[in-house]
């Protein structure tokens, strides 16, 4: 009787295993259904960053990505930046260059 009630139990803990099992792998295609990937190689411009696409136009590297990802961006001034662009703008913001 003791291992009829084990054989039960295990067989339940199995089918609630094997349900979440189940349910976790259609979360992780659904995922990757939604996964979008840069792929080979981006031909960049080394001076102003612009990307040229498969037609030959130049855009934005953010307007590149964002085409073709879902990537969405932000900006701010990395601290290499800032100190230039301190160092370029007085307090008052006149140019002290």
């Amino acid at each position: 009787a003791v291992q009829a009630a084990v054989a039960v139990e295990n067989a339940e803990l199995y089918q609630g295993l094997e349900l979440k099992v189940r349910e976790r792998t259609r979360e992780l295609e659904e995922a990757l259904k939604n996964v979008r990937r840069l792929r080979g190689l981006i031909p960049i411009c080394s001076s102003c960053k612009k990307v040229r696409d498969d037609s030959g136009y130049w855009s934005q590297v953010e307007e590149y990505i964002s085409a073709r990802t879902e990537a969405d961006f932000t900006h701010g001034l990395c601290p290499d930046c800032l100190r230039h662009y301190s160092e370029q703008v007085g307090a008052d913001g006149t140019d002290k260059s």
